[in-house]
């Protein structure tokens, strides 16, 4: 597991007075800069390797401004060319939010998938999620 600790910033709230709904993706894109440098160490943008297919997000709790939120990010599963990371936000003891992204191994000057070589594949199961 990887773990990321952030403050909500006013700016982050909604109307109604909790940190708005919109933020969970941008905040569990931020934490997932770990399992980037998997495939690419230095994070060079030249030399991008994943394309996300898919993202979704489930709230269980609310949160709220001026209280830490830890971004809790996992590998959820690894198939050949993709592989999904699973993340959680918690903020005082209490699981808040949860997501999935389906990430592809992908090489844009030819447009197409690539297989996840052997070795990230041992390095991303060492941050596999267990569920309780």
């Amino acid at each position: 597991m990887f773990s990321e600790k952030l403050m909500p910033r006013f700016s982050d709230t909604d109307a109604l007075g909790h940190v708005n709904n919109t933020l969970l993706p941008v905040w569990f894109e931020g934490a997932r800069d770990p399992v980037f440098r998997f495939f690419m160490p230095e994070l060079d943008t030249s030399d991008w390797q994943l394309i996300l297919a898919k993202i979704d997000v489930e709230f269980h709790a609310q949160l709220y401004y001026g209280k830490e939120v830890e971004i809790r990010t996992y590998i959820g599963r690894i198939g050949g060319s993709s592989f999904t990371v699973y993340q959680e936000a918690w903020q005082k003891n209490t699981k808040c939010a949860s997501g999935t992204a389906v990430m592809v191994h992908f090489c844009f000057e030819n447009q197409s998938s690539l297989q996840i070589p052997e070795n990230i594949k041992i390095e991303m199961n060492a941050h596999l999620f267990i569920a309780e």
